[in-house]
């Protein structure tokens, strides 16, 4: 299965709740924090949900 490396790249602060709860639930915590992540339903509609906050590369 293919991988993302999802990187925080703008705050969280004046964001709504859901969006900061998603880049919780994708395990980012400040500007500059990378995950390595499955590329499944629930973790692409974070991703999708709060793109503007992060850079998404796809990793093999």
């Amino acid at each position: 299965m293919a991988k993302l490396k999802v990187t925080q790249i703008k705050s969280l602060i004046g964001r709504k709740k859901n969006h900061r709860l998603s880049v919780k639930g994708l395990g980012l915590k400040k500007i500059g924090d990378s995950k390595v992540l499955e590329d499944t339903p629930s973790v692409r509609g974070m991703v999708n949900q709060v793109d503007y906050l992060l850079n998404v590369e796809e990793v093999k």
